[in-house]
């Protein structure tokens, strides 16, 4: 759950600095292929959250970016087509519930800090 209040504190600065609201967040990597995290992800965020087909998108990324420099492939475009999504998760947390859990993240990660005097 903490990788979901975490991704929730980065986005909402991200959001605060840019100016844009988030309306989806695709995910990848391992973390993503477990449900249970996903759907919490999207009840805490209170957006969409959305996983591919493919997982490791990142290699898939550096493959994709390095076709492009030598010409594999001829645009982004291409590339586009062939992003495919594996499934959707959609909030089902009220937005109390999820400002509930949210205040009691903030507290804790405040009530941790200097707890070691190292």
């Amino acid at each position: 759950e903490s990788i979901a209040y975490q991704s929730r504190d980065v986005l909402e600065a991200m959001e605060a600095d840019s100016g844009i609201e988030l309306k989806k967040m695709r995910v990848d990597g391992g973390a993503a292929m477990n449900d249970f995290l996903m759907q919490f992800q999207a009840d805490i965020l209170g957006s969409e959250v959305e996983r591919p087909e493919i997982n490791e998108t990142t290699a898939l990324g550096a493959a994709y970016l390095a076709g492009l420099a030598v010409g594999y492939w001829e645009n982004k475009e291409e590339l586009i087509e062939k992003w495919k999504k594996d499934k959707d998760f959609k909030s089902e947390m009220s937005e109390a519930k999820r400002e509930k859990l949210y205040r009691g993240w903030k507290k804790a990660v405040e009530r941790s800090k200097n707890w070691s005097e190292e």
